[in-house]
């Protein structure tokens, strides 16, 4: 089969409309993983022994399970309990809550890098539990996991055609919605292999220039 140019302009608008959605869920999902990652790392280190193991078992419960599987869950299995939710929503939940757990283990290892002394400094000085966290532990604890984080955010990107499985009108879905109606693949795929690896490669650079800009500034 033959490259055709008319019909990858053809196709362009609804394969566009698919990566639109396919940035939303990946931006969307990262903001869902950031917030339950430090949650989850913060409950982790609770004193409360319940919470944090009950939180560790999560944690790796959710790490040790594929994603495809809790998407399934989400999506197909809950509405048998009475939670139903629609497919962007299902896929968001799913993906950040999954990149969450990786999320945590990268704060816990930020926060951790924290000298000990730091923590004594802020107790001597009256800080609240909160204001130690906010002013004095996470200003230092992440810039450090910024790269870590970003790339993290590339692997979610790259893993959204999984949402095709729960009917998410992203990029890889629209693609194969195409090639089905129009029994041309050859095309379709090419373009959503080009759009990943244009994004992913973009994606790289600027993670390049936050790692070298965090080692200008750890090195003064």
């Amino acid at each position: 089969m033959s490259w055709d140019w008319a019909f990858v302009w053809q196709i362009m608008p609804t394969l566009l409309q698919g990566l639109k959605i396919t940035l939303l869920v990946t931006v969307l999902g990262a903001i869902v993983a950031a917030v339950l990652g430090l949650v989850f790392a913060v409950a982790r280190r609770s004193s409360i022994k319940p919470l944090a193991r009950g939180t560790s078992f999560l944690v790796q419960f959710i790490r040790g399970t594929p994603l495809l599987v809790q998407l399934y869950v989400i999506f197909y299995v809950l509405p048998d309990i009475g939670i139903r939710l629609p497919a962007l929503v299902a896929g968001v939940i799913g993906i950040g809550l999954h990149y969450a757990t990786y999320a945590a283990e990268v704060y816990r290892g930020g926060i951790e890098a924290v000298p000990r002394g730091q923590w004594e400094a802020a107790r001597a000085t009256n800080l609240t539990l909160r204001q130690t966290w906010v002013h004095v532990v996470l200003p230092q604890a992440v810039p450090p996991m910024i790269p870590a984080l970003a790339n993290y955010l590339i692997a979610m990107f790259k893993e959204t055609p999984l949402l095709s499985a729960i009917t998410v009108l992203e990029l890889m879905n629209q693609a194969k919605s195409v090639a089905n109606s129009s029994y041309r693949y050859i095309e379709p795929m090419t373009m959503v292999g080009v759009f990943f690896l244009v994004i992913s490669l973009i994606s790289v650079a600027l993670i390049s220039l936050l790692e070298a800009r965090y080692g200008r500034k750890a090195s003064r």
